[in-house]
């Protein structure tokens, strides 16, 4: 299928606040007797920014920032411009408040919050019934300047490039379209959670909108009865951009998924990845380094779907390649590439399955081998043999912990013996959202939540716990980014000689955690003291029992 590509050009980023505006800014303020204000932490009222026209802030660099009964408190970055002022009153309706704020700082709230959202929001309303075709040029450019100004351009092709727009501006992974009985609702997710991106959409135009991204996407528009799956590619910031698109037909009507694959940016991140920056505990990362390093035998990873699997085997297979050694992936699908590594992407449809494509590996003479994930006894089988035949294997497979997983293969129907003389360690991971530095406050917790959470009050009694209030740079949720947390089982000859003898899981937990292993809550807790991270995001994340 030939990709379609759309050409996403970057708006200018206003220059950066230093120092020197800021105190130019509150020298401003000071003579003209106004309050200054830091809008880096400022919390933002939608609801208020909503009622005053976008083209209207933009003309006169300003943002409301409070209302107070008929007035309204404005943050501008030059108060001496009264002119302006009493023209904004009289446009709005309201006496005005002016509050001085630096300049960059307004422009940066104005285009990381509002003007991508109230795009969104004009490009809903009175949306067309025009009949779509695949003749539509796909080569155009979404720039936000475009997008408010050209007055040619559909609705509904407004709404889905600025769609893809602010999901690429706000760091999205994926971009879910929801049909409701009544309505249509746009969400990102952002750091694992789901985010609305904008006020619900009438049913009526979900058609139209569900037909301009199967375009897109090189689809059959007629079709809305099967699933359909497709891709394009748009440029932006000077790289290529795929999005994987999946079309599902439900009870309302079609909901679609676009995954963002930035692989042209993964790939310079992975060339230099290594398990530093995963998220290990020191110990832990000590461990597990010398697993990989080890000259055979099976790595095995585990955890739910997005919890960074892939990212840590990548980042191992980094630390461990060299020229002389042959390694070999495959993968469903190989999202990013690594320079050095033979990569083979699983196709189901052609009959290029797990099993049958690790038996043609096994025929190149490889040293080290990276199975994406063990789905049925067959791959199971052919990879632990692989692992008893002197090669060292890297594979996933889906479990809830560390312990789950024995329960996993032995169920697949693989030899107990085989198999645990194959495994050298099990790791399960987790991501956890990493607090926002920009809005980062302590507080404190009553005994009964430190209860409730299973700590121990005496031992944190008291302690200052790091949380992010909300601020412009992570879109009001207080989190930026993510780390890992793990749980590593060494398989001991007394954990081996429990499991051959087929003991409770409860009993193979007990003893790891006398041998001294860390457990997924243990590691959530210790980036929670490290200030990495919130207690409500651990208590999301992990089993609040296991700590106990």
């Amino acid at each position: 299928m030939a990709d379609s590509t759309l050409v996403v050009p970057v708006p200018a980023s206003p220059m950066l606040s230093g120092m020197d505006e800021r105190a130019h800014a509150e020298a401003l303020a000071a003579r003209y007797r106004a309050d200054f204000v830091d809008l880096k932490n400022f919390r933002i009222q939608h609801d208020l920014l909503r009622t005053v026209p976008v083209e209207l802030m933009f003309r006169y660099n300003f943002v409301p920032i409070e209302q107070l009964a008929d007035t309204l408190v404005i943050a501008v970055s030059d108060p001496s411009r009264l002119m302006v002022l009493d023209e904004i009153a009289g446009l709005l309706g309201h006496r005005i408040i002016a509050r001085v704020a630096t300049l960059s700082q307004i422009t940066d709230l104005l285009k990381k919050t509002e003007q991508s959202q109230r795009v969104l929001d004009e490009a809903s309303e009175g949306l067309t019934f025009d009949v779509l075709t695949g003749e539509d040029n796909l080569d155009e450019n979404i720039s936000i300047e475009k997008l408010t100004s050209d007055e040619d351009i559909s609705p509904i092709i407004r709404l889905v490039d600025t769609t893809i727009f602010t999901a690429l501006e706000r760091r999205a992974s994926d971009i879910h379209i929801e049909t409701y009985d009544d309505s249509l609702h746009v969400k990102y997710r952002i750091d694992g959670v789901l985010q609305e991106a904008m006020a619900p959409i009438a049913r009526e135009h979900h058609t139209t909108i569900l037909s301009r991204i199967k375009i897109m996407s090189e689809l059959d528009i007629a079709e809305r009865r099967v699933p359909q799956d497709g891709r394009f590619r748009v440029r932006y910031k000077g790289r290529l951009i795929d999005f994987r698109v999946s079309i599902m037909p439900t009870v309302h009507g079609e909901n679609a998924v676009l995954r963002v694959l930035d692989k042209e940016s993964m790939s310079e991140k992975f060339r230099n990845l290594t398990l530093d920056v995963v998220g290990f505990a020191e110990e832990d990362l000590r461990r597990f380094r010398g697993y990989i390093r080890e000259p055979y035998g099976m790595v095995l990873v585990t955890g739910p779907t997005g919890s960074g699997k892939t990212t840590t085997l990548y980042a191992a297979l980094n630390e461990i390649k060299s020229d002389e050694d042959k390694i070999i992936t495959i993968e469903d699908p190989v999202e990013y590439q690594i320079r050095g590594i033979t990569q083979i992407p699983v196709n189901e449809k052609k009959g290029l399955t797990f099993a049958r494509g690790l038996r043609s590996i096994l025929r190149h003479d490889p040293d080290k081998i990276l199975v994406g994930e063990i789905r049925d006894q067959e791959t199971a089988q052919i990879a632990i043999n692989s692992a008893l035949t002197g090669h060292l294997v890297f594979t996933t497979v889906h479990a809830n912990n560390v312990v789950d997983v024995l329960g996993r293969f032995l169920n697949m129907g693989v030899e107990a013996y085989n198999f645990v003389s194959a495994l050298n360690c099990i790791l399960a991971q987790r991501l956890v959202r990493t607090i926002c530095e920009h809005c980062v406050r302590t507080v404190t917790y009553p005994d009964d939540v430190l209860a409730l959470s299973g700590m121990d009050p005496a031992e944190w009694r008291g302690f200052g716990f790091r949380e992010g209030v909300g601020c412009i740079e992570c879109g009001g949720t207080g989190y930026h980014g993510r780390t890992a947390i793990h749980e590593l089982l060494d398989l001991t000859d007394p954990i081996r000689e429990l499991i051959l003898d087929k003991k409770p899981t409860s009993e193979i937990r007990k003893l790891a955690q006398r041998e001294g292993m860390s457990f997924l809550r243990e590691s959530a807790l210790d980036r929670v003291r490290r200030g990495l991270t919130t207690l409500k995001e651990i208590n999301k994340v992990t089993f609040i029992e296991a700590s106990r």
